[in-house]
């Protein structure tokens, strides 16, 4: 290896190290500023932490039981990303292995819908819970999030470019049944790309507001990104920015246990798809 080779190296690592600070700053200042009062945050720009953690904590839970809140997005979130880990795999490989009539106008359909916003339907949806009479539930939270055009979009793709058909042929000549060929030959293959989706749906299905926000009334059932509103929605706004940031850092750490959790089957997936056998 020459110098050059060690040089190139050495500015790859420092412009790597650099893009990962950068990328940690805004996480920093949220802890540092949950640290903070509103008074201290609307003053200054600073990375040293305050000494008002506990005055924060208290204004939190003079809003909100910031523990239920967790329980209730957990409640939503977990169910819908399983179940639309599960169907949405099951849907891909149904597109992706079978040919039968009317796939091509099914998988142009499911395109067409991941061009259109969710908000559009939103009145219709609301007056759709309103007549089974689902309101105040975590249903219509649930059940609906379950079709996802998009994941079932990207497994389809990923299906078509990581499963060899070889392998569901000799399985079929096995004598093996379509649903045990899928649960243990094809979903181990998935597993990467599901874990891919299954991130990003955790994730949007914990962030969710709007949805919670109009379907749900009581305040036990709230979720916690729209208890988190509620200091936002208060009248001293400016004093709440510390709480506000507070809550919100407590509110991603389930995100950052499951990306630890599911994070080894995504770099799986690349390093098996830098290898050829």
């Amino acid at each position: 290896m020459g110098i050059g080779y060690k040089v190139k190296k050495t500015i790859l690592y420092i412009c790597l190290i650099i893009l990962a600070i950068t990328c940690m700053l805004p996480f920093i200042l949220m802890l540092v500023n949950a640290t903070r009062s509103g008074a201290e945050i609307a003053k200054s720009f600073t990375f040293i932490p305050g000494s008002h953690l506990k005055e924060n904590w208290d204004i939190v839970f003079s809003y909100f039981n910031l523990f239920r809140g967790f329980w209730n997005s957990l409640k939503v979130a977990i169910p819908t990303t399983i179940l639309n880990a599960y169907f949405s795999s099951l849907t891909a490989y149904a597109l992706a292995v079978y040919k039968f009539k009317g796939q091509k106008v099914l998988f142009y359909t499911q395109v067409i819908f991941m061009m259109i916003p969710g908000q559009l339907g939103l009145i219709g949806f609301y007056n759709l819970v309103s007549a089974l009479k689902l309101l105040d539930s975590y249903i219509p939270l649930i059940i609906p999030a379950i079709a996802a055009p998009g994941t079932v979009f990207f497994l389809r793709q990923y299906i078509l470019s990581v499963l060899p058909m070889s392998l569901l042929e000799a399985g079929r000549i096995d004598g093996a049944r379509e649903l045990h060929m899928f649960h243990k030959i094809v979903m181990p293959i998935m597993l990467p790309g599901i874990a891919t989706m299954a991130i990003g749906g955790f994730i949007g299905n914990w962030n969710a507001y709007l949805v919670p926000l109009v379907l749900l009334n009581s305040k036990d059932k709230f979720t916690l990104p729209v208890m988190i509103s509620s200091l936002s929605a208060s009248t001293d706004i400016a004093a709440n920015n510390g709480a506000k940031y507070l809550a919100i850092a407590i509110s991603i750490i389930p995100i950052c246990i499951a990306f630890c959790f599911l994070s080894k089957y995504i770099i799986s997936s690349i390093s098996a798809g830098s290898v050829k056998e």
